[in-house]
């Protein structure tokens, strides 16, 4: 999930042609540590922070919680962006 999550905030970061610099001013974070989780180093960054990141961003989240299953077989966790 965080990898998921890192690589549609690095795809932002891009299309805006921010640098890394502007970008993590503007999430809150230093340069390095939003450099280290773009390449998929995600220590000290929770998924908490990355979902944070794509409001700042400008994107709206949700997290669904489906019904239950009526099963004993574990539930699945997605992520899925909206086109």
């Amino acid at each position: 999930m965080k990898a998921q999550l890192a690589a549609k905030i690095a795809e932002i970061i891009k299309a805006r042609k921010w640098t890394q610099q502007h970008a993590a001013r503007l999430l809150g974070m230093t340069q390095p540590k939003l450099s280290n989780m773009l390449r998929g180093q995600f220590r000290g960054v929770s998924e908490t922070k990355m979902i944070e990141c794509l409001a700042k961003l400008g994107r709206d989240v949700q997290i669904v919680v489906g019904p239950d299953r009526h099963s004993e077989i574990e539930g699945r966790i997605e992520v899925v962006f909206a086109a």
